[in-house]
């Protein structure tokens, strides 16, 4: 086996990380920052869905559109 210090082996033994932390970190590391935004529009939009239809706060985002 070799010493490297990133082997397989090394990064195996490592606390793992949340998606949150992996997304952000493929971001910083392929320099995509600019899609960041449109994620955000999409969780965003996703969350009203899911929150319009139900539960009792549907009423009150039914007149934001």
């Amino acid at each position: 086996m070799e010493d490297n210090p990133y082997s397989f082996e090394a990064e195996s033994q490592k606390k793992r990380r949340g998606l949150l932390r992996e997304t952000f970190d493929w971001l910083g590391q392929n320099k995509k920052w600019w899609l960041l935004p449109i994620v955000l529009a999409i969780l965003g939009l996703g969350a009203l869905v899911v929150l319009g239809g139900s539960s009792a706060i549907s009423p009150f985002i039914y007149t934001l559109f």
